[in-house]
């Protein structure tokens, strides 16, 4: 293997656009064709050619690998004739069947495809439905490539099985190739103490030992931009032979960077830690027993569980609490507790301010946002990061009032428009709401007249985003949506949400980072749709601990070990209660199904597509 220079092309597809997508790429291809010394190996994310969650479009963009090549051979052409080597993710159609694949080829005058890796593992659970949509592919090989060593493509999840770097480098694979198309979850941070995606800390962990353990070189492409709400934050990497992070690509952004692969590094990376060569060695004996198990003839010995040996009973004061901006519940004998909703607020704000710009502008096409403002903390935060993502002078900021609405609602709601520069107005929705109420017989309930009021409030903020050409933003938190604390078809109608996913809790630290007023964070939560009301005092329970409950609910935590962490019986019970006897506000209507190609469940396209 020579030393070579390899690009990694980290890129926002545009979702189901093939030839915009291939014109994207040859502008990646003419791009590096400038850089001195030349660039051999141009890597690409997985599904480069169309965007990854398209579901049932999967048969609309899937091309054979010779098509592909043809289309990026004629695109080089234009270009360059010199030769360079390409790995590139797409949807395939191959023998009358779907695969999610990688195409590996050499562009130039004497070009031709070398390989063709289709996807070995696919995954179905969590936000991932891919044996849905695509078919299993069978082997992992290592092939030769155009700049004279050998490479193997492990696609996204292949990676996260150890058996396949193995396979890849028994092979002789001394570049192993990584596209994904990993969504960002949880916060963390690297070991150099960058602050990443807790994902992408993993990502970085699982890449550094296929690296570390073989010998190789491990190059990691993933896709940037939103998808439905679901991000890829980039951050894709090259690791050394030994472990080493050679460069890392920025989150939440498309970029091309290079790295010089050098061969020595190998050598002296396999001499260091010869497990390949004691692997190759071994493997003829170990392969015999592989499958077998052997028959156990003892007797089992039962050890039972002493609380005093294992410190299970001691008292929660030797396990003191970590500081937060909230309070914990008292720790349950035998439960260490720590705060799970503590969140990295610099990297989240960044994460949505990209959701927000990727979403408007670059998949709807929407220069400008409209926030409906309450004075509550969760639209205050919401135009904040609206107003950053889109710049101030696009985001309107809309009060809409009704006849019982608090004053200070009205003030705090101004205190925004005025801090943050957007552009202000306010509509009085109290003759829209009356009007309608005032023609009904007999008396109107509190709770029908809240309903009539949020209804009308989106009304309002729907009309005013055809009159301005902007797109409704959003402003529910994830613990108002579990607890079904909201008028369906109203509060939650936009159609892009930025605090969705993140618990009451998590909002209000959110806020204190990006600068919101502190008289608007500290002040009681409120709908301000029934005077005197309070989210807190409607629920009977604190949203800190409602959030914890909440939390440890979703995590398929038991009520035994809910209890276990300080909750009593009635808290847990009233936000159980809540929790699953709202289900059918967080779907949209349930629809008789008479076909084969009902919408939802048979006819399936993502919503962006």
């Amino acid at each position: 293997m020579p030393s070579i220079r390899i690009a990694v092309a980290q890129i926002r597809p545009t979702k189901g656009e093939y030839a915009a997508n291939l014109d994207r790429l040859a502008g990646v291809l003419q791009q590096v064709t400038e850089s001195e010394p030349p660039v051999q190996l141009v890597v690409a994310p997985e599904t480069a050619t169309s965007g990854y969650f398209l579901e049932g479009g999967v048969r609309d963009v899937a091309v054979t690998a010779g098509t592909l090549f043809q289309d990026l051979q004629d695109r080089y052409a234009g270009i360059s004739e010199a030769p360079i080597d390409v790995a590139v993710g797409f949807y395939e159609v191959f023998q009358n069947r779907h695969y999610n694949a990688c195409l590996y080829a050499t562009l130039g005058k004497k070009g031709k495809v070398r390989h063709v890796h289709r996807k070995v593992f696919l995954p179905t659970y969590g936000v991932f439905d891919e044996e849905r949509f695509v078919d299993h592919g069978h082997d992992i090989t290592a092939f030769d490539t155009g700049w004279g060593g050998r490479a193997a493509i492990l696609i996204c999840e292949d990676a996260w099985h150890s058996l396949s770097g193995t396979i890849a480098a028994l092979g002789g694979a001394q570049v192993v190739i990584v596209p994904s198309a990993a969504p960002a979850r949880g916060t963390g941070s690297a070991e150099d103490g960058t602050r990443l995606p807790a994902s992408v800390v993993r990502w970085e962990r699982l890449l550094r030992g296929i690296a570390e353990e073989h010998g190789v070189y491990v190059v990691h492409a993933n896709l940037v931009g939103f998808e439905g709400g679901k991000g890829f934050p980039g951050g894709s990497s090259v690791i050394g032979p030994s472990g080493e992070m050679v460069v890392r690509g920025p989150l939440f952004e498309e970029a091309v960077f290079t790295a010089d692969l050098d061969p020595d590094a190998i050598t002296r990376a396999r001499v260091d830690t010869p497990l390949l060569a004691d692997l190759e060695l071994v493997l003829p004996h170990i392969a015999k027993n592989l499958g077998k198990r052997e028959e156990g003839r003892g007797k089992s010995k039962t050890v039972k569980f002493d609380p005093a040996v294992n410190g299970a009973d001691r008292e929660a004061a030797e396990h003191p609490l970590p500081s937060s901006l909230f309070p914990l519940p008292p720790a349950g004998r035998g439960v260490e507790v720590s705060d799970p909703l503590r969140m990295d607020c610099e990297l989240v704000r960044r994460w949505l301010v990209s959701f927000l710009r990727d979403e408007i502008v670059l998949r709807r096409g929407y220069a400008k946002g409209i926030v409906g403002l309450s004075g509550g903390v969760d639209s205050a935060l919401t135009a904040f990061l609206a107003a950053e993502a889109l710049g101030r002078e696009n985001v309107i900021g809309v009060r809409l009032p009704y006849r019982t609405s608090s004053p200070e609602s009205l003030a705090h709601a101004q205190l925004v428009i005025d801090k943050l520069g957007i552009i202000g107005l306010t509509i009085d929705i109290s003759a829209a709401v009356d009007g309608y109420l005032n023609a009904l017989d007999g008396p109107v309930e509190d709770s029908r007249r809240a309903n009539v009021t949020a209804r009308e409030r989106m009304i309002v903020v729907f009309d005013l985003s055809a009159k301005h050409r902007a797109l409704p933003v959003g402003t529910s938190n994830k613990s108002e949506r579990l607890l079904g604390y909201f008028t369906w078809h109203a509060d939650d109608a936009p159609p892009v949400n930025p605090l969705g996913d993140l618990f009451k809790s998590q909002v209000w630290a959110l806020a204190r980072h990006v600068g919101v007023p502190e008289e608007i964070v500290r002040k009681p939560a409120t709908a301000d749709l029934i005077q005197g009301q309070t989210d807190e005092g409607d629920f009977g329970i604190s949203y800190p601990r409602a959030d914890l409950i909440l939390y440890y609910l979703l995590q398929g935590f038991k009520k035994d070990e809910i209890l276990a962490r300080g909750f009593t019986d009635e808290e847990i019970d009233t936000v159980q209660k809540r929790l699953e006897g709202t289900h059918w506000k967080r779907k949209l209507p349930t629809v008789a199904m008479v076909s084969q190609t009902a919408i939802g469940e048979y006819y399936l396209r993502p919503v962006d597509y």
